[in-house]
């Protein structure tokens, strides 16, 4: 396996295609006509809610899962997410036989948890939040010789992600702008490895939770930078730290990072179930919610919105139709 301080390159996504598109449909990119009279501008919404964990990041997962050795298939993989991460080892692991733990915050999405279980891994819960997670799931790596999948620190996971962007850039290839969520900032780092590659003119725009802003400092501060909470509904994006790979390659190549509230997350859901009949998780709806915070500079442009994920319960739901 590469080291965390190596490039991840735009030839690596093409090779991820080879294996994440054996694997997993290509999922549709549609333009609303709805969500776009309401922004002022052409809105591409990349339906990332159609894969089989109903989120990007098993591309990433089957990409880096697929490339183990033997002896790390045969100790297991262990990881830490809320949900989505989990979803994608879960599944990954479960395509290429390899045992999976997964250690997730007490209180995590109970739908995502029962998803992972579904696909085979054993969960286990520790800590209140992602970061506490994190530590349980690197000591159990160590103590029991799993292979730690990293949720950011991984080049495979974010060539794997990339592909996503691949196939924004090859559907629109005069796409304007792509916005994108950063939780742990794979996402973001594989879309601006890609734009820039393909077209160096279009602008790559992160956004993070204004309760969760550790990425967002970090790049204003041009270090890397910790929080002391992540008090965010939208789990994705709750981490309180971070991670070396990410931001490196963020602090590098993105255009902006703008956050975004609780509120507008909220209502950014809502117009996405109004204008396009999708239902996206608060990490979902991300670039939405920013997408209508910078609507006045992005008149008349074609934007990408990654729909990354529609894990939301209806617990959840209904509190936000109570709430808005």
């Amino acid at each position: 396996m590469r080291m965390i301080t190596e490039k991840v390159t735009i030839e690596d996504v093409y090779e991820a295609r080879k294996i994440v598109h054996r694997y997993l449909p290509r999922t549709p990119m549609v333009l609303s006509p709805a969500l776009s009279e309401k922004l002022g501008f052409g809105a591409y919404v990349k339906y990332e809610n159609t894969l089989p964990t109903g989120a990007f990041k098993v591309r990433g997962g089957v990409n880096l899962i697929s490339q183990l050795s033997e002896e790390e298939r045969r100790r297991g993989v262990i990881a830490v997410s809320t949900g989505n991460q989990a979803q994608s080892v879960a599944y990954a692991a479960s395509l290429f036989g390899v045992k999976a733990t997964i250690g997730m915050p007490a209180g995590a999405n109970p739908d995502k948890v029962k998803a992972t279980k579904c696909f085979g891994a054993c969960v286990e819960f520790h800590g209140k939040d992602y970061d506490e997670a994190r530590l349980w799931a690197e000591k159990e790596a160590k103590r029991k010789g799993y292979r730690y999948i990293h949720s950011a620190n991984e080049p495979l996971l974010i060539a794997g992600v990339g592909t996503l962007y691949l196939e924004i850039m090859e559907e629109v290839p005069d796409i304007d702008a792509i916005i994108v969520p950063i939780g742990g900032g794979s996402g973001a780092a594989a879309a601006c490895i890609v734009a820039k590659a393909i077209n160096p003119k279009v602008k790559v725009i992160g956004v993070q939770a204004e309760k969760a802003p550790a990425v967002y400092l970090s790049w204003k501060n041009n270090r890397l930078m910790e929080t002391e909470s992540a008090d965010t509904f939208a789990e994705g994006l709750a981490t309180r730290v971070a991670f070396k790979l990410t931001f490196n390659i963020l602090n590098r190549m993105i255009d902006d990072i703008v956050l975004v509230s609780e509120e507008e997350l909220k209502k950014a859901i809502l117009t996405l179930l109004e204008t396009t009949h999708q239902l996206a998780e608060g990490a979902g709806a991300a670039a939405t919610a920013a997408a209508f915070k910078l609507r006045e500079q992005l008149q008349g442009k074609k934007v990408a919105l990654p729909l990354t994920g529609g894990n939301l319960t209806l617990e959840n739901l209904n509190k936000i139709l109570k709430d808005i």
